[in-house]
């Protein structure tokens, strides 16, 4: 076994993170989930959803039999909706395809659903014992500081010498323990900002250390000017004080969740009720807008509250619409701004 691993490993026996939930009774399908839902997510902010994932779906055969509409409740709040989609679908394939077993080969996960190269990587170390190998941001970060790796991690040249590394540093035994020690040494040691090198395990030969620059590894992406995006939404209610939800495309933000109608222009409400729901506006109201952010643009949502002024009858619960009552129990997905909106109602 390598030096590098073999002083990862030691740390990890002593300081490593070995009571996470998926940890305690780990098999490939919970590894799986909590890869998946780790994937842009704060372990801290993963794990109370993990842990309700699993109480419902507790194998691949649940999950892969379960209504769309109930994965995505499930996961609602912990955002990136295409990683529930991307699950779901994959489930199905494996009960289809598998048997009900998640595949061993690294060909065979990377073809489903919302399973990368460093993802499969994982299932197959943590879930299977085999000697793969994971490139996470947190291991991207230690490596890059350890040979002081120049270049922004998202070009192919870098992620091709990373990928190299990590290929080298892997040891032919202990893999599992492995893989959650080099994990765990970027979460917890290694962190973007404040690293704690004092009692870092391989601080001795890490070249960002020696020369004093581990701020300046990885390079941060390029900076893209980031976008600014506006929507108007319709809080429609009828006179039963039930809110209108309408469910969202399936490709784009949101996909497959319930959401409030939108309208490119808020002069259109009236109409707009007029034609779908065949109702007329007794008032309406504008209330405070709500700014939320993506990755890669800011979302400016403009609640337009509108009373109906009698019964809808041409619109129904069915698969793409519902009406809510405020306060009442959701059993779909809803985007959380939203249902932070929908939580201020009576």
């Amino acid at each position: 076994m390598n030096a590098f691993a073999r002083q990862v490993l030691d740390w990890y026996d002593v300081e490593g993170r070995h009571d996470l939930p998926w940890q305690r009774s780990a098999t490939p399908y919970s590894i799986w989930v909590s890869e998946i839902m780790l994937q842009q997510t704060q372990v801290s902010t993963a794990i109370p959803y993990f842990e309700r994932f699993l109480e419902r779906f507790p194998d691949v055969t649940s999950l892969a039999r379960a209504r769309r509409d109930e994965v995505l409740a499930h996961w609602s709040g912990l955002g990136y909706y295409a990683r529930a989609r991307n699950l779901h679908d994959a489930a199905a394939i494996v009960v289809d395809e598998y048997d009900g077993g998640l595949p061993q080969t690294l060909d065979e996960l990377v073809a489903l659903p919302g399973i990368g190269r460093s993802t499969a990587g994982a299932i197959l170390a943590l879930g299977f014992g085999k000697r793969a190998f994971i490139l996470d941001g947190n291991v991207k970060r230690v490596l890059a500081r350890y040979f002081a790796v120049p270049g922004w991690p998202g070009h192919t040249s870098v992620a091709r010498e990373l990928w190299n590394l990590a290929e080298q540093l892997t040891p032919h035994e202990n893999v599992a323990d492995y893989t959650q020690a080099i994990m765990d040494l970027g979460a917890t040691l290694c962190k973007r900002s404040d690293p704690g090198c004092a009692r870092c395990p391989v601080r001795e030969r890490c070249a960002a250390r020696i020369a004093g620059n581990q701020s300046e590894f990885p390079h941060r992406k390029p900076r893209a000017t980031r976008r600014q995006r506006s929507v108007a939404v319709l809080l429609v209610r009828d006179p039963a004080r039930r809110v209108l939800l309408e469910r969202r495309p399936d490709t784009g933000i949101w996909g497959g969740l319930y959401s409030l109608p939108e309208l490119a222009d808020a002069s259109e409400a009236a109409s707009w009720c007029a034609s779908r729901l065949g109702a007329g506006v007794a008032s309406r109201q504008s209330l405070e807008p709500i700014d939320h952010s993506f990755t890669h643009f800011d979302l400016r949502i403009e609640p337009l509250m509108l009373e109906l002024d009698g019964t809808v009858e041409s619109v129904m619960d069915s698969a793409d619409w519902l009406w809510y009552k405020p306060q009442g129990q959701l059993d779909v997905g809803i985007a959380a701004p939203i249902a932070a909106l929908l939580s201020t109602l009576h």
